[in-house]
């Protein structure tokens, strides 16, 4: 049957909707309006989105203390994170994390909006992975997997096996450490240290006393950052017995944004605990 052997009305849709397919047929399938609402997300899709593909960004992405692509993300326009917010954006994806709040997922995807989320990377190992699953939710895989290799192999030429591992300990305010199970932890081993924090203990993150950070008596210690403002759960890197442990260097802060999220900037991160190992060795 042919189209104008049906009623005009009716003959009218079947041309609109075979016009409709034949537009859309070599369209780019990938989604084109995404919204981040997470920081790492942030990061993910700044590095392999399209011009253009990328729409709007979490406000934490413009904040030079924890976003290390800071200045980039200044060229996109932030939002709060909230459903309602980014429902106005008209977005065909949204990128969040695992600890996004659930309602705000809920209610996105009961408006039909389609919404990703990535877990937070807990080794060096987990950068790959968060980088391809980004690259297949932005229709990216080519690119991701050029960084991929990239990330391998630049991380396999700075985490070279040294003939001697310092002993190290990551130390933040309120007493807190984090053992080999984070993402810290693995910067510091690919650095070259091994972490004190696990001979006390912790796997993961927790409060390391400053008695036993003494007694274990570490190499190095590395200080997280001490933020402005006055809290007494900052007294802890000032005390003295820090600095009277008599073969223990304090390397004041080496931590910084680049150790936040599972990006190939953890490179640097690496890097800087690599580069100070090899000042010890050379100090000895």
């Amino acid at each position: 049957m042919r189209p104008s052997d049906l009623k005009p009305w009716l003959a009218a849709l079947v041309l609109t909707g075979a016009a409709a397919f034949a537009a859309t047929a070599g369209a780019d399938p990938r989604p084109q309006r995404v919204v981040s609402i997470n920081l790492c997300t942030d990061q993910l899709a700044l590095m392999l989105a399209d011009p253009g593909q990328l729409i709007s960004v979490s406000k934490l992405a413009q904040d030079p203390s924890s976003s290390s692509m800071a200045d980039l993300a200044r060229a996109y326009p932030t939002n709060g994170s909230g459903a309602e917010e980014v429902y106005l954006l008209k977005p065909d994806l949204v990128l969040g994390g695992t600890f996004t709040s659930p309602a705000t997922v809920s209610m996105l995807e009961n408006l039909g909006i389609r919404v990703e989320l990535f877990a937070p990377a807990r080794s060096l190992a987990d950068v790959p992975k968060r980088l391809k699953q980004m690259g297949k939710a932005l229709g990216q895989e080519d690119k991701a997997a050029t960084m991929i290799a990239t990330f391998e192999t630049d991380l396999a030429t700075l985490s070279a096996a040294p003939e001697h591992r310092p002993r190290a300990a990551l130390y933040y305010v309120n007493s807190y450490s984090v053992g080999d199970h984070t993402l810290a932890g693995d910067i510091l081993r690919a650095g070259g240290f091994d972490n004190v924090a696990a001979e006390a203990g912790l796997r993961q993150g927790g409060t390391l006393a400053l008695e036993q950070l003494i007694l274990l008596d570490p190499d190095v210690i590395i200080e997280g950052r001490d933020y402005p403002g006055q809290a007494r759960a900052e007294e802890v890197l000032h005390h003295p017995a820090l600095h009277a442990l008599s073969g223990t260097r304090v390397a004041g802060t080496v931590t910084d944004r680049d150790w936040i999220c599972g990006t190939p900037l953890v490179l640097s991160a690496v890097r800087n605990i690599r580069d100070l190992r090899l000042s010890l060795e050379a100090a000895q």
